[in-house]
């Protein structure tokens, strides 16, 4: 096996594609994509055997997306799935490497998505099907889908269709496409059956075997930290402050993070630095050398520049992004418990990331446990014994006859008590860093211009303002059939949202909750009532939504149609729509405000359906 790649430069991928792996902080890459792309570019047939997490996904499609004509709207690339959930992570893959391609199209197509939806994705056209073979089939046979300018088909995750049954439906799509086409098989297992199909349909195929880094050290203890209602970095503060640590290295996914959350933890008091591809050999060593002799506790690094890393006094390794494969996650946690010591290892997951992190534990066969993030109090109570600590340890080793004349003077000059003197010491030798835990309710506006892009901010916004907080608060119950309170927490004042999915998208209350939930991390708890009408719906929400949110919002997806969402009364679906809440006082008296008010009558007649 060739030598990994150290990025993605040498594999001579064309600059679109590169900058999408630039955004989303790619580096270098994984063993599977540095055997796949170069074959893949080539035009040979591969057979690759790689466990899912690996990072196979990009391994085809970032060659594939290289060779498509852009300008011929016909499907080039057709990618076979096992499962409808993965067919939507493939084409959310190849939306994302494809995002500087202009005019690129791709449609994911499944069993429980409406025919009428798919069938109009098609009439448009796409360069790339993504899809379970059994729809595959339907389309093909009703001839709503054509393979005749098919250059590559991959069979992903072809062991798992093997164990549902899809084998010959895999063999009958692939005898519709044309003789000349390249085929790219992967399967995590090579059973015979496989071994059949690859002899029958490849020609002349090139293995390509990755053993995966599956073990870890028995003595990493391994925990995550499920994120939410607290922001990231505060979460981080608590953990350093309990947990305790002689070295720790921060994992995060890009060069431009490893500096920015080493300035805040700086600013916090921590004795923290970055470590990069971008800084200079003797910075980056020089680093290295401070971890190991002391005058370092923390770095915050991406995964190639704390390659090799081996420093034995680092006892906790903290993901505080999600590694993107099971491989670099074992190089990761592999930092600490060296030489026979213990290490512990934490990890942070949003609710989008769970997927990644059950691979994770699929793949090191060890269940990671759940932890809960420390209270404010158990934190604050931590600091309190440590300042206690250090004052008795003054009071015993120094000779503070000097100082105790300087109080005495203090209170007869100026009439103090010298309890108050020292308390106001005390707060001068804690400095940045009071004894009592104070956190921003939402301290994400700073946050979000410095480094959380796009959906992130709207999640990040998101977050704090899902509970019942102030915004939220109100001790006006609503009147007739407008927002109704929820019946757990009554106080919170509900407005009333049009969304345009309905029941002819086969769009069900449950799918609703769960894309709220997941998009903009609002608990199901705080989502009020759903009424589903025949092409679009009404979802009851908090007041308070932040601007960024109900962006996000419009652009989220139920059964692969966007939320869109918009105010009943309006007519419209834009920012300005949120600003005009469908509400009223008890006794159905409509609130009247002066111009300019987020607040104003609502339309007395009902909800319009889509045009």
């Amino acid at each position: 096996m060739s030598t990994t790649p150290a990025n993605f430069e040498s594999l001579g991928l064309s600059a679109p594609i590169m900058q999408a792996l630039k955004d989303a902080g790619y580096e270098s890459p994984s063993p599977i994509q540095a055997e796949a792309i170069p074959r893949l570019q080539r035009g040979i047939d591969i057979v690759g055997q790689a466990q899912t997490g690996t990072g196979k996904t990009a391994a085809f499609a970032l060659p594939l997306l290289d060779q498509l004509d852009v300008k011929r709207l016909q499907p080039q690339v057709l990618v076979l799935t096992p499962t409808r959930e993965l067919a939507i992570q493939v084409a959310e893959a190849f939306q994302a490497y494809a995002r500087h391609i202009k005019g690129f199209h791709v449609i994911p197509i499944y069993g429980g998505q409406s025919m009428g939806i798919q069938l109009r994705l098609l009439k448009r056209g796409a360069h790339v099907i993504i899809g379970t073979p059994g729809r595959i089939m339907d389309h093909l046979r009703r001839k709503t889908l054509s393979l005749d300018a098919i250059k590559s088909l991959v069979l992903d995750e072809a062991d798992e269709m093997l164990n549902m049954g899809f084998l010959e439906d895999v063999e009958w799509i692939l005898e519709q496409t044309p003789a000349g086409r390249q085929v790219a098989l992967f399967s995590a297992t090579m059973p015979k059956a496989i071994r059949d199909i690859a002899k029958r349909h490849l020609r002349e195929p090139e293995e390509v075997k990755i053993k995966s880094a599956t073990t870890t050290v028995p003595t990493i203890e391994q925990s995550y930290w499920q994120v939410r209602g607290v922001h990231k970095l505060d979460a981080l503060t608590r953990i350093l402050e309990t947990e305790e640590f002689d070295a720790v290295i921060i994992f995060v996914r890009t060069k431009s993070e490893t500096t920015d959350l080493a300035e805040k933890l700086e600013a916090r008091g921590y004795a923290a630095a970055a470590l990069n591809g971008d800084m200079k050999q003797s910075v980056r060593e020089q680093t290295v050398e401070q971890l190991k002799n002391s005058t370092l506790d923390i770095v915050v690094a991406t995964d190639v520049a704390a390659r090799g890393l081996d420093v034995v006094r680092v006892t906790h390794v903290i993901n505080y992004d999600i590694p993107y494969d099971t491989e670099a996650y074992v190089h990761r946690i592999g930092r600490t418990g060296r030489a026979g010591r213990k290490g512990r290892a934490i990890l942070f997951v949003t609710p989008k990331e769970t997927r990644m992190l059950r691979m994770i534990e699929k793949a090191t066969k060890q269940q990671i446990t759940r932890m809960e993030l420390p209270s404010k109090e158990a934190v604050a109570n931590l600091r309190l014994e440590k300042f206690k600590q250090k004052v008795m340890g003054i009071i015993s080793n120094e000779n503070l006859d000097y100082f105790g004349g300087v109080i005495e003077h203090m209170e007869s000059e100026h009439a103090v008590d010298s309890r108050d003197i020292a308390a106001a010491l005390a707060f001068l030798l804690q400095g940045k860093q009071p004894l009592n835990v104070v956190e921003k309710a939402v301290p994400v506006k700073k946050e979000r211009s410095e480094k959380i892009p796009g959906r992130e901010a709207a999640r990040e916004s998101a977050r704090e303002p899902a509970r019942p907080r102030k915004e939220f608060e109100s001790k006006r119950p609503h009147a007739g059939d407008k927002a109704q309170p929820l019946k757990k927490f009554p106080d919170i004042e509900m407005i009333r949202y049009r969304i345009e999915v309905g029941k002819q998208h086969g769009a069900t209350p449950k799918d609703i909750v769960g894309a709220i939930a997941n998009e903009a991390d609002i608990e199901s708890q705080y989502i009020g009532h759903i009424k589903l009408y025949e092409d679009y719906s009404t979802v009851d929400l908090p007041e308070g939504m932040p601007k960024e949110l109900f962006q996000h919002l419009k652009n989220v997806r139920v059964r692969q149609h966007k939320l869109n969402i918009s105010m009943p009364h309006s007519g419209q679906s834009g920012a300005a729509s949120q600003s005009a809440p469908s509400r009223k006082k008890p006794g159905g008296a409509p609130n009247k405000k002066p111009a300019g008010s987020h607040k104003h009558k609502p339309a007395a007649k009902k909800p319009r359906s889509h045009e």
